[in-house]
């Protein structure tokens, strides 16, 4: 029996960019969540640097952000 991986979404913070989200939608795509109104329907695509440093925060703060999954 193969057991499918269960994919979530993962919240970081650019260490560079600290007034921003970093969501890791569970496709694996990166997105920028503005803190506004509304802010998952506010983001935009995220691209890491090689100077990127994100930070792992933890999920309970997800809830903020009205994510969708």
């Amino acid at each position: 029996m193969v057991l499918a991986e269960k994919r979530r979404a993962l919240l970081f913070v650019d260490k560079a960019c600290p007034e921003h989200w970093i969501v890791r939608d569970p496709e694996g795509n990166l997105w920028v969540v503005p803190s506004v109104d509304n802010p998952w329907d506010s983001r935009w695509p995220y691209v890491p640097t090689e100077q990127t440093d994100l930070e792992l925060i933890p999920g309970h703060y997800k809830h903020m952000l009205g994510l969708p999954f």
